[in-house]
């Protein structure tokens, strides 16, 4: 089964990256999610779903750690990943302090 990676952008709860579980409305289940705080290499959340991020431009990214699972309850845009993006996207350092 392929995985189903998705950007999310929240109306007020950030951009995440990770595998849609469901989906009801306004309402998303991720799994294998991390919230993307900042990002560099694309211009836009729309961007970095079909391109990723630049191989050089990695280490200016700020990503979280992947947690198990969360509920966006504000999403205001869903976009499914490319393969080329997720590859990108996975391959991102850990942000935390």
């Amino acid at each position: 089964m392929k995985q189903n990676y998705v950007i999310v952008r929240g109306d007020r709860s950030g951009v995440f990256f990770g595998e849609l579980e469901k989906e009801n409305g306004q309402e998303v289940l991720l799994k294998n999610v991390r919230k993307i705080w900042r990002w560099d290499g694309a211009c836009a959340i729309e961007q970095l779903a079909v391109d990723g991020v630049l191989e050089s431009k990695k280490i200016n990214c700020q990503f979280t750690v992947i947690v198990d699972s969360i509920i966006v309850k504000d999403v205001i845009q869903l976009i499914p990943c490319t393969d080329k993006s997720i590859e990108s996207l996975k391959s991102v350092h850990v942000w935390k302090q």
